[in-house]
């Protein structure tokens, strides 16, 4: 089956502006306010992506680790609520309080942000240091429904760690690339599967 990829850009460029409503709350959240006082994980994420059904456990369990270090984490979702209305904001709350994101679950109606962001597909992960400098775009981990790989958050731990544990810096200042993060270390295997509906795009099926 087709499978969409991160777009590749260059690292190092600045996070976009965003004030968007927080599907729990009500309450609009900005960029200004939520990436403040240490690095940030962004997610482009939906409910009814398999792909997010997949991983969505084993995210949440590591944003909440990542939040205990100080680690800013948000998810937005800028799907069309018209085709799929299981990801409208009604939804979108129910699914946050029942696994208990603990981080803004934001809704992007007129999916400006994620164009701003050149978020393709979901889940699509960026992680930006303290600075708001993109410094990782690329796959949480190599797993996908029906490859029985582990979920385990393997990619974004390994890349992101020197910038989300700020307490112990690692000496090494590298960047990372979408080429590097591929699965299984096969530079051909596309990063992430689902396209993000919305401008006549359409949802993968489940594998």
């Amino acid at each position: 089956m087709a499978r969409t990829p991160t777009t590749s850009v260059p690292l190092g460029f600045e996070a976009p502006a965003f004030a968007l409503p927080d599907a729990v709350s009500g309450a609009m959240r900005s960029r200004d306010e939520i990436m403040t006082g240490g690095p940030t994980v962004v997610v482009f994420m939906c409910n009814h992506c398999p792909f997010v059904v997949h991983i969505l456990p084993e995210f949440v369990a590591m944003a909440q680790e990542y939040m205990a270090r100080g680690v800013n984490v948000v998810a937005i979702s800028s799907n069309d609520v018209g085709n799929y209305p299981m990801d409208g904001p009604e939804h979108m709350k129910a699914l946050a309080e029942e696994m208990d994101f603990g981080f803004p679950y934001l809704y992007d109606e007129s999916q400006e942000v994620a164009r701003a962001y050149e978020a393709a597909c979901t889940p699509d992960f960026s992680v930006f240091d303290a600075h708001r400098k993109c410094v990782y775009r690329g796959q949480f981990d190599g797993a996908r429904p029906g490859n029985e790989v582990p979920v385990t958050g393997a990619d974004m731990r390994q890349r992101s760690r020197s910038t989300c544990w700020p307490a112990r810096p690692s000496p090494r200042k590298d960047r990372f690339h979408l080429s590097d993060a591929t699965s299984n270390g096969n530079p051909n295997e596309p990063i992430h599967p689902c396209p993000r509906p919305g401008n006549n795009q359409q949802p993968q099926p489940r594998l």
